[in-house]
């Protein structure tokens, strides 16, 4: 029995569907990368300055709580494998995941993932985009910062090494990320 053309065009459109989520979910591990390549290593510290951070959260406000997960569980696998996805200031691969900057590169799946959900659950606005990233930043620096106790046998150490230097430039990349993503959002909303 032949198949009705509405089926086959359906099942084309889902195909489609699928091939176009997979591309925007690797392009995400792409924007991540770039960003890592963007980094300033710190004398007083083994955690360099990177905009990695940023594009972590702009992928979670993007793409929501699922293919933002998704596309940093991707990010963490290709940096695993050899790819030269992490900072250029690291070891690189596995071994990047298990020197200081590891609990930051473990934690970015549940960091775009909290991103993407607190932004999904209402009106997509820079002051939920703000907040998501806020929410996100403190997932991220608790993975961090527990890390870098554990390697340092240390929490003070830990968060000299891992926090003070940073939060005005993460101030920056949560402002930039949330202006970026409700603009966008914007933007989507008013084409459709």
């Amino acid at each position: 029995m032949a198949k009705p053309v509405t089926q086959i065009l359906n099942g084309s459109d889902q195909a489609l569907s699928a091939v176009r989520q997979i591309a925007i979910v690797v392009g995400a591990t792409l924007l991540v990368a770039i960003c890592a390549r963007i980094t300033l290593p710190l004398p007083f510290t083994p955690v360099p300055l990177t905009l990695q951070n940023f594009g972590v959260l702009l992928v979670g406000l993007l793409l929501g709580a699922r293919r933002g997960f998704a596309a940093l569980v991707l990010y963490l696998a290709e940096g695993i494998v050899g790819l030269p996805v992490f900072s250029p200031t690291g070891p690189g691969g596995m071994a990047q995941l298990i020197g200081p900057t590891g609990g930051f590169l473990l934690a970015y799946p549940f960091v775009a993932g909290t991103a993407g959900w607190i932004m999904e659950s209402g009106r997509k606005s820079f002051a939920r985009a703000a907040s998501a990233s806020l929410a996100a930043e403190v997932v991220l620096f608790a993975g961090g910062l527990c890390w870098l106790a554990i390697l340092t046998h240390s929490v003070a150490q830990a968060v000299r090494f891992g926090l003070y230097w940073f939060v005005f430039a993460e101030v920056i990349k949560i402002m930039a990320a949330a202006a970026l993503a409700s603009g966008w959002h914007r933007v989507r909303k008013a084409e459709q």
